[in-house]
């Protein structure tokens, strides 16, 4: 598949027929082989240690015993893909620092999973996120939930591994399929036999040599160019540094609303119910050790931000000092910042191979979290609800045959990946468009008593079919009108192919005049696409089950709710908490986060109790509470 089709470019002051691509070293040659090596070492000792005594809980939870330091790490890693290296700082350097707002975000992006999220699951001992939705709703619900998430990480784990392999190809020559195959078969092996503990330890090497792979990057080419005052400068004076833009226009692509409080949506898909994540807060050996490692993330996060985003500006600066090769002048957008790394780090043996360790760090992360999820939600949803019998060597085979076998399934996708052209963009837009439904699944289902299993599937449809329409009618519109924005140095770029923005979707291209109708509805920016498509979830599954009789009749589990209104009350007066209260001696019940009895004589109220009774059952459950299940 072309990468580069747009045609030739001017180059900036001073270029002229720039020297042949860079190619590897001995040297870094031997870096690249080391990661591999060094990764698939520790995935073998953590398979050895213990080898004939493992548990389907030591492999898929890793026996729930893991620290918060290396989990915080992994949960860095997971989505810390080569796509965001490569996608932030082509992003930077395009259009402006703008994009350096999304770190706004990840303070609620991470909040409201560390104390909303992380409790429930933790509490209920969760395996896989979609047993929440049994517990919450039945079973055809969480089928649905678990067949929704395998197929958006099967699609974008193969473009994970895909896309990255190629873009170094086309820069350093280094063999596609030998790289996708390397990095799938490794990947899957150390995955498959060392379990999640393996893919945790994993992550902290791998994370590591991200951050060495872009500080020798930053390091160098802030060295070449005069300092990072003087990159400031140059930024500044070409208007490439961004104010905070106010515009509360959505179909803006960013402003600082659109980061700010668009981006806390995709960090609450990402963050808060994806079963990637929430396995990791689960494998922790205490609930205090699972939120910790949430808050860590957040410095962490800001750190890896801040890394894309100078490697972005160095970029800008180094090409108005040096010209740049006739290869990169064509370059699509993905390729571009490899690019410049080998153009940078030529002459430095080793370091070129240490970025490139770095990239696929990115995606040796990326992937070995996706193939143990996948693993886990497939055995733990699919198959042992059906097949309760499997003793526990059975499973604990079965659990690595399907970690090793989703790795070779994301191999084929691989392949088929390179088979789509133009059409990649839309695979990949995939995981941000099922990201959206999926959350508003969950939040359905904490935040409203109300809500039952038929709102639920009916929400999580409408949800898909608003996601799917909005996300490939604005790719569709993008391609059909060929414009793409003009960089601020002048120069000129094809369509982005694949890796265009970070984490979740491809960005539409944006038009020269504000679109009508339809096409303004497909202009919508992507950061708000998480959270239209969670709130369409809500509304409509809302909607559906007051029509169905909310929660009457049906069985509820308090320690699946969330009671947001009671802990807005708290915020009250005393004596308008106990207007509101529903307890007929007017007495203060209690308000605070203890909203997981367990000292209930049965765990479960039904919707057709009387209140009375349900308030004598659990003292710990809110008034605010027991007033939204009853009114229905």
């Amino acid at each position: 598949m072309s990468m580069a089709v747009s045609t030739s470019a001017p180059h900036p002051p001073g270029s002229g027929a720039g020297p042949a691509a860079p190619t590897f070293s001995l040297a870094d040659y031997v870096v690249f082989v080391l990661l591999l090596v060094l990764s698939l070492a520790i995935g073998l000792y953590h398979a050895c240690r213990g080898w004939g005594r493992h548990t389907v809980g030591q492999l898929l939870m890793a026996d729930r015993k893991m620290s918060c330091l290396p989990v915080a790490l992994s949960l860095l890693a997971t989505f810390q893909s080569a796509v965001a290296i490569l996608g932030v700082p082509s992003e930077i350097y395009r259009f402006g620092t703008q994009y350096w707002f999304l770190g706004c975000s990840y303070l609620l992006g991470l909040l409201i999973p560390a104390h909303i999220f992380i409790p429930i699951f933790y509490r209920l001992r969760l395996t896989s996120a979609y047993e929440y939705l049994e517990l919450r709703f039945n079973k055809a619900v969480r089928v649905c939930g678990t067949v929704t998430f395998i197929l958006q990480m099967v699609i974008y784990t193969g473009v994970v591994l895909y896309a990255p392999s190629l873009a170094l190809n086309a820069v350093t020559g280094f063999d596609l399929w030998l790289s996708v195959l390397t990095i799938g078969v490794v990947c899957a092996v150390y995955t498959a036999l060392g379990g999640l503990k393996a893919v945790i330890w994993t992550d902290v090497f791998q994370t590591l040599v991200m951050f060495l792979g872009q500080l020798a990057v930053i390091i160098v080419g802030s060295a070449k160019v005069g300092g990072l005052g003087r990159v400031w400068e140059v930024a500044s004076q070409h208007n490439l540094t961004s104010g905070i833009e106010l515009d509360p226009d959505p179909f803006v692509r960013h402003t600082f609303w659109t980061l700010a409080f668009g981006g806390v949506f995709m960090m609450l898909s990402l963050y808060g119910v994806n079963q990637a994540q929430v396995q990791r807060y689960l494998s922790s050996r205490t609930e205090t050790a699972a939120v910790l490692s949430c808050y860590a993330v957040f410095p962490c996060q800001q750190v890896v931000l801040c890394m894309g985003c100078l490697i972005g500006l160095v970029m800008f600066s180094y090409y108005q000092e040096y010209p740049m090769s006739p290869q990169q002048s064509q370059a699509a957008p993905d390729q571009f910042v490899l690019y410049f790394v080998m153009d940078l780090l030529k002459g430095l043996p080793g370091l070129p191979g240490l970025f490139v360790a770095c990239l696929f760090s990115g995606s040796l992360s990326t992937l070995s979290s996706s193939f143990n999820s996948l693993a886990t939600v497939t055995m733990e949803d699919l198959i042992r609800p059906w097949f309760p019998a499997f003793s526990e060597a059975q499973a604990t085979m079965l659990s690595k045959a399907l970690a090793f076998g989703y790795g070779l399934l994301c191999l084929g996708m691989a392949y088929v990946s390179s088979q789509m052209g133009s059409v990649l963009q839309a695979a990949l837009s995939v995981f941000g468009m099922v990201g959206g439904p999926l959350l508003g699944l969950f939040c359905l289902g904490i935040f409203f008593p109300c809500a039952n299993s038929p709102g639920a599937v009916t929400g999580l449809l409408a949800g898909l079919v608003m996601a799917f329409w909005i996300g490939i009618g604005s790719i569709v519109t993008s391609m059909g009108s060929g414009s793409a924005p003009v960089p601020p140095n002048g120069s000129s770029f094809s369509l982005p192919s694949n890796l265009t923005v970070p984490l979740t979707t491809l960005m539409p291209a944006v038009t020269r005049s504000r679109p009508t109708g339809l096409q303004l509805f497909y202009s919508l920016s992507y950061m708000w696409y998480s959270a239209h498509n969670s709130t369409t979830v809500i509304v409509v599954g809302l909607l559906v089950s007051v029509l169905t009789g909310g929660m009457r009749d049906r069985d509820l589990d308090p320690r699946t709710i969330y009671p947001v209104l009671s802990h807005l009350l708290a915020l009250l007066p005393l004596s308008c908490q106990k207007r509101l209260s529903c307890r007929s001696d007017g007495r203060d019940l209690p308000m605070d986060t203890e909203v997981f009895p367990e000292k209930m004589s049965n765990g479960i109220f039904r919707g057709s109790q009387d209140k009375e009774v349900m308030a004598m059952n659990a003292e710990s459950i809110s008034p605010t509470f027991i007033l939204q299940e009853t009114s229905l």
